[in-house]
């Protein structure tokens, strides 16, 4: 069903992808917008080791949520920060796609443990979180992506 990287030799390992999935703190979270049009928006997750899934809290409105709704089908792109081999110019970047369905979470307990965890990619700050949940919470929403499929690249920009 999807579609293997065409430039087989710059792909990455899967180890590698989850790395830079658990490391980065932003990517680009596509969905099927208005008309048919992609809609593509910048997000800050936090990737679940123990269920593979990566989460995303926000308001609980807007376009990215009405397409959410409307096709649960979407795409996450993340990329590293890249590197500069010794003696050339140009910039390595790793970059992972993950193609799955977005799920939202019910569960008000489990939503509000998940922006704990995903706050914690920013800050150690507990009594900032807490403090930051307890005056949002009521207007937010978490929801994840449960992957289908996901692959990475090293692309030289050479």
């Amino acid at each position: 069903m999807f579609r293997p990287i065409a430039r087989f030799k710059q792909e990455i390992s899967r180890e590698e992808c989850i790395r830079i999935l658990k490391e980065e703190l932003r990517g680009v979270l596509s969905v099927n917008g208005d008309d048919g049009y992609p809609y593509g928006s910048p997000i800050n997750h936090w990737y679940n080791e123990e269920d593979g899934n990566i989460y995303f809290h926000g308001g609980k409105k807007g376009h990215k949520i009405d397409a959410m709704k409307n096709c649960p089908k979407a795409s996450f792109c993340v990329m590293d920060k890249g590197f500069v081999k010794e003696g050339e110019w140009a910039l390595n970047i790793r970059s992972v796609i993950v193609f799955g369905k977005m799920e939202f979470i019910e569960d008000q307990e489990e939503a509000m443990e998940i922006t704990r965890k995903l706050s914690l990619k920013f800050t150690p700050d507990l009594e900032y979180i807490e403090e930051e949940i307890k005056h949002s919470a009521a207007g937010t929403l978490v929801y994840r992506l449960v992957p289908q499929h996901i692959c990475g690249k090293l692309v030289n920009e050479s």
